[in-house]
């Protein structure tokens, strides 16, 4: 398979759908130093593993995974997390207010705010309260282009995440969502969902209050 999907300045990022949900795991890979951040171990640890060696031709130095980052506690997106922490012994970080549910222990608790600093980049953790109480989107800027937010399940094309018809739920992730990612960066900001395919804030703003008006 072929899993890149965007090589920057200082990183690449692939990506890899696992799982009949079309759950998308992402990869991002310094080029100089190697050190890796994976974003939801969804699912199928074969497929995972394959990107990951794949990733070897991302960087002049040996690759190392670094952190593997889970935006929400939803069993989807963390099914191949024991197993990936098992095979490789990286750290894991989820949202303060959703680690407790992992199947993992979460070695770095994330607020809203947190910047990781790996070697050759930086991921700004963004709390999207709403879908889950913990969401993070996880968010890199490229420092010749546009940001990168890889969002969980808080942001699609089309809509924000599932609040299961809860009219408060709703409204803090619609809340957060529009103060925290399209009030914060510019049109030209990549979104990397949970699920399906990736979108622009700039292709979705038109339609922030017609979200808000259906309700969902």
């Amino acid at each position: 398979m072929d899993s890149l999907i965007h090589s920057l300045r200082d990183i690449t990022i692939r990506r890899v759908s696992v799982s009949a949900m079309d759950n998308n795991v992402y990869l991002l890979t310094a080029k100089a130093s190697g050190a890796q951040l994976l974003i939801d171990a969804a699912d199928d640890l074969p497929a995972i593993q394959a990107m990951l060696a794949e990733s070897a031709a991302d960087t002049t130095a040996t690759p190392k995974l670094a952190l593997i980052a889970t935006t929400h506690q939803h069993w989807d997106h963390v099914r191949a997390l024991p197993e990936l922490v098992a095979a490789t012994g990286a750290k894991t970080s989820a949202g303060v207010d959703d680690a407790a549910a992992l199947p993992v222990p979460v070695d770095v608790p994330l607020e809203h705010g947190d910047v990781g600093n790996f070697e050759g980049f930086d991921i700004t953790a963004v709390h999207l309260r709403g879908h889950t109480p913990g969401s993070i989107a996880y968010v890199y800027q490229d420092p010749d282009g546009p940001a990168h937010i890889f969002s969980g399940d808080s942001l699609f094309p089309g809509g924000v995440g599932n609040t299961q018809n809860d009219p408060a739920r709703f409204t803090s992730l619609l809340d957060d969502v529009t103060e925290r990612l399209f009030n914060a960066y510019p049109d030209d900001t990549v979104v990397h969902p949970g699920h399906g395919k990736p979108t622009t804030l700039g292709a979705e703003r038109p339609q922030l209050q017609e979200w808000r008006e259906r309700r969902w």
